[in-house]
């Protein structure tokens, strides 16, 4: 079969919908693979990455650019949050499929602003640390699901380092809260067992701190490390320097921030989805832009494919996975990289041997539940899944054509799609959730199968 080398049709660069809106024309039909998949697939960049460098390039001594950034849904909120709070952002352009870079000119903050979270998990647990620096009020809110996101962490912590925080006791969105244009900074202990994302908020705006901070976590469990990692590494290269003198306890300096120009690095875990399908349908995928050396937790897919019977190639540049169809399963701990979850749960449903998948109780307060959504519609479609404490176990079942819910949930959504490349009549009810970090997903999606046929376009706010 010929080997097709794309990246992006014409598409809408956010993605972005109303709330609770589905994609234009309702139901996505998800395409059946009639073959092994040959294609060469560019994605665009890490909505972890890019998030992250956006926040310092805000706190940053100058200005930075941001070469090759996402531009999604949840990167759109973070953008729109910082220039409410005073920092300039401007496009740039280029010859790139997937939009502009960004320049990023820093400003004293300021508050008196109201910033919407969406349903991201980087703007609603990075920005109030940020917005603690700047003065005046600022408030925070996002979609309902966001409501039921955990946010308990992350205001505790701004009122132990002295910010006024307004919450009613939810201990969740909708909150405000009261910036003096200064934060203390200091010693600090939270459990942040729900989501890496409370340690890396605090470390991002920590060097701002009058006193930086020695944050400690207390919990019993620290899930996806490597996302910490990850927020320590981008500081690093701005000259900030973490010191981890013990699992669960980061020393920041109180030190400028300094201003760098960024390449973003391809979302591997975006990639999933699309490694993932040779391994079901036979055939191979190669992915390019994969670095060498990374923080990004999509990279431990090399490792992991090979236990479900793909063969795994990394050179000069790009991944590649080739499998033959016949899906092997077994015992998986994805406590460093859970994100990853969906798309693997959907792959074990089709293996030859039950498979249990650990590690990822702390899905339960993502986007959606994931553990209860992926066991609720694997279930469906006929399915053996159950759920554990941290995980679920699935057990080889015949599927069959049905409706898959996406749950306000991007990942949910390509776990459907997945699906589908071996069920016929399967039916995501929202595509358009996929525009919160690939809203080129159905077009990219459909190119992989050599589908001439439009795919189903996307909502735009």
């Amino acid at each position: 079969m010929e080997i097709r080398e794309y990246s992006a049709p014409d598409f809408d660069l956010y993605g972005d919908r109303q709330e609770g809106s589905s994609a234009a024309g309702g139901p996505w039909p998800a395409p059946v693979a009639q073959g092994p998949v040959d294609a060469v697939v560019a994605l665009p960049g890490s909505k972890s990455l890019t998030n992250r460098e956006l926040v310092l390039a805000a706190l940053a001594d100058g200005p930075s650019t941001l070469h090759a950034p996402l531009h999604a849904r949840d990167t759109a909120l973070m953008v729109d949050a910082l220039r409410s709070l005073g920092t300039g952002i401007d496009e740039v352009p280029t010859d790139s499929a997937y939009g502009p870079d960004l320049r990023i000119t820093p400003a004293e903050l300021q508050g008196g602003v109201s910033i919407d979270c969406g349903l991201a998990g980087t703007v609603m647990r990075f920005l109030p640390p940020v917005a603690a620096l700047a003065l005046g009020p600022v408030a925070f809110d996002g979609d309902a699901a966001a409501r039921r996101r955990p946010m308990r962490t992350t205001i505790d912590a701004l009122r132990g380092l002295g910010v006024d925080v307004t919450d009613d006791g939810r201990g969740g969105l909708p909150f405000s809260l009261y910036g003096t244009g200064a934060v203390r900074g200091g010693e600090l202990a939270i459990d942040a067992s729900a989501s890496s994302q409370f340690v890396s908020g605090l470390l991002l705006a920590a060097p701002r701190f009058a006193d930086g901070l020695v944050l400690r976590h207390t919990g019993e469990r620290l899930p996806s490390l490597p996302h910490i990692d990850m927020t320590i590494a981008c500081l690093a290269a701005r000259g900030v320097f973490v010191q981890n003198p013990e699992p669960g306890v980061w020393v920041v300096p109180a030190a400028p921030i300094r201003a760098v120009d960024v390449t973003i690095e391809p979302d591997l875990s975006n990639a999933a989805p699309f490694l993932v399908a040779p391994v079901l349908a036979g055939g191979r995928v190669t992915v390019t832009g994969w670095p060498a050396e990374t923080t990004q937790v999509g990279a431990e897919l090399a490792g992991i494919l090979p236990a479900f019977g793909a063969r795994v190639t990394v050179a000069d540049g790009a991944l590649t996975v080739e499998g033959g169809g016949r899906v092997t399963g077994g015992d998986l701990d994805l406590s460093r990289g859970g994100e990853l979850a969906p798309a693997l749960v959907a792959l074990a449903a089709f293996a030859d041997r039950p498979s249990r998948i650990t590690g990822i109780g702390h899905l339960r307060g993502h986007e959606t539940d994931r553990l209860a959504a992926l066991a609720a519609e694997l279930t469906a479609l006929g399915g053996d899944v159950t759920e554990l404490d941290e995980g679920l176990e699935v057990r080889p079942a015949p599927l069959h054509a049905g409706q898959w819910r996406s749950y306000e949930d991007h990942r949910m959504a390509t776990a459907g799609a997945i699906v589908g490349l071996r069920v016929p009549g399967v039916e995501i009810d929202d595509i358009g959730t996929t525009g919160k970090t690939l809203p080129q997903f159905p077009q990219l999606w459909a190119a992989m199968l050599h589908r001439d046929e439009a795919p189903a376009s996307i909502e735009v706010l």
